[in-house]
């Protein structure tokens, strides 16, 4: 048998060498010459070309309008990478079945710290009708509190140099005043970051900056402008060597940044725009007035769900969600507690089936293509935890049903925190600092433990610090982890036989 050749052998991707592409790669459906520009995109990352760019690389198949300019804020690897391969990567889909798609839509990469007034005017230009972003939740510079935060250092130069701007959000005021002193219309601004009314806090956000200066360019923005929330979903594994050569021996062509993720991709959007809009509910996205309760769905089942993993799966030994689903437990576990102890939380939004939602779930966490590491769904913990098990929690308690099921993650979390730093080792979390010395304080007792992590009033909230249900069920549950290897033999008592 012929060794597979070195991918450096190959030849790079690019316009010219498209055709050299394997049978089984899928090419633009689309003339990328013929393509104009349509969409601003800021924070171009692998979620971003996995996700948003494949929706609209499916658009441009039939509407050439809708090309993408893709605007980096901070680093220059994406414009490195891809500009040049003309713009063109490989998403590789990872699943029961693996295809290769080469992603045309992105035909321009912007630096804005390199050339802020392209971006500029990129963004006010007449045919510029949609902006996106993914710049995660540290990237809106909000305060506690979801507003803008003045003291942001790129908020405060924002507010003193607005036409040369730092921040996401000063770029999106600049390009709206240009674009109301040129006589144009807004465009319509989507945020695809899970971040809680993503498109409103987005919105108030941009008022806030603009009325700083300008209270006449924040009205108009605010009677004008429209920012609906959304909600976006698709698993995307970093990109590695092994992908690179993946892709090289798949496709024929050697590609410097692909991209991978699972089959399962979503996307929900509020139906308001205040301008042209691509056809992406023609390519598979939802469009609805009902957004907050697919959020819901997802915070609570997938990432609930998620969290559940990483933590009883590292208290475990799993390194994986492959892993951690392989454990007959623990999967038992997570099935009943997304059936009996979350689903009774959540509405329905029109057009989800939550029942179909949770098979999908535990499929795609099943899926062996992919390898999620549960370390990386255990970072922030102390941010995610509010949303993704405290609200079933507090609605469970307000309705009188169980929570003993759900206080077994949070207790896991607590003694992932407790067992880094007894290693000497700071877990990923805006609060690490916070954590790793009250993780030192602990000795694994519910007694002593559960009231310091209880003291942590930035993450519990006052309804669950001040319940007795809670605090008793939260103790009973830390003690029950607290012996090394009893992870396996817990569960099962928390499973009906």
């Amino acid at each position: 048998m012929n060794a597979v050749p070195d991918a450096t052998d190959r030849p790079a991707l690019a316009r010219a060498s498209l055709a050299q592409a394997s049978a089984a790669t899928r090419r633009p459906g689309y003339d990328p010459d013929a393509v104009a520009i349509g969409i601003v995109h800021l924070g171009p990352g692998a979620f971003h070309r996995a996700h948003q760019a494949e929706f609209a690389d499916s658009v441009l198949a039939s509407d050439p309008r809708w090309g993408i300019c893709a605007v980096s804020l901070h680093s220059t690897g994406v414009r490195d990478a891809l500009m040049p391969q003309d713009g063109l990567y490989t998403a590789a889909t990872l699943d029961a079945e693996i295809g290769f798609r080469v992603i045309g839509s992105i035909r321009e990469v912007l630096v804005a710290p390199e050339d802020p007034e392209r971006v500029l005017a990129r963004l006010a230009a007449a045919g510029t009708h949609l902006v996106t972003l993914t710049i995660t939740e540290k990237g809106y510079c909000l305060d506690a509190d979801g507003a803008l935060d003045a003291t942001h250092p790129d908020v405060a130069h924002d507010r003193a140099h607005p036409h040369i701007p730092r921040s996401a959000i000063g770029y999106l005021v600049e390009g709206l005043r240009r674009r109301r002193a040129a006589g144009l219309a807004p465009f319509t601004v989507l945020s695809c970051d899970n971040l809680v009314d993503n498109g409103h806090r987005l919105g108030a956000a941009v008022r806030a900056l603009a009325a700083a200066n300008d209270r006449g360019l924040a009205a108009w923005i605010e009677s004008e402008g429209a920012f609906p929330r959304t909600m976006v979903d698709s698993i995307v594994p970093a990109t590695d060597d092994a992908l690179r050569a993946r892709v090289a021996a798949a496709t024929g062509l050697r590609d410097a940044w692909p991209v991978q993720r699972e089959a399962f991709t979503q996307w929900v959007i509020e139906d308001r725009a205040c301008g042209p809009m691509p056809d992406l509910a023609a390519v598979g996205a939802t469009l609805t007035d009902d957004v907050p309760a697919y959020v819901q769905a997802k915070l609570r089942l997938l990432n609930g769900a998620h969290s559940t993993l990483a933590y009883l799966g590292l208290l475990a030994g799993h390194a994986s969600v492959g892993e951690a689903m392989d454990d007959a437990a623990l999967a038992g576990f997570v099935r009943v507690l997304m059936r009996e102890d979350i689903l009774p939380s959540l509405r329905a939004p029109q057009g989800l089936d939550l029942d179909a939602y949770v098979d999908a779930v535990l499929a795609r966490f099943r899926n062996p293509s992919i390898r999620h590491a549960l370390a990386q769904i255990a970072w922030d913990g102390s941010q995610k935890l509010p949303f993704r098990l405290f609200g079933t929690i507090a609605d469970a308690l307000a309705a009188g049903r169980g929570i003993d099921r759900l206080c077994l993650p949070v207790a896991a979390w607590m003694h992932f925190v407790r067992q880094r730093a007894g290693a000497g080792e700071r877990v990923t979390d805006p609060l690490a600092e916070r954590l790793f010395e009250l993780g030192r304080a602990c000795d694994g007792s519910a007694a002593a433990d559960v009231p310091r992590f209880l003291a942590l009033h930035d993450v519990f909230p006052p309804a669950l610090r001040e319940s007795p249900a809670f605090r008793e069920a939260l103790a009973q549950a830390y003690d029950c982890l607290r012996v090394p290897g009893c992870v396996g033999q817990v569960l099962r008592q928390f499973q009906p036989v």
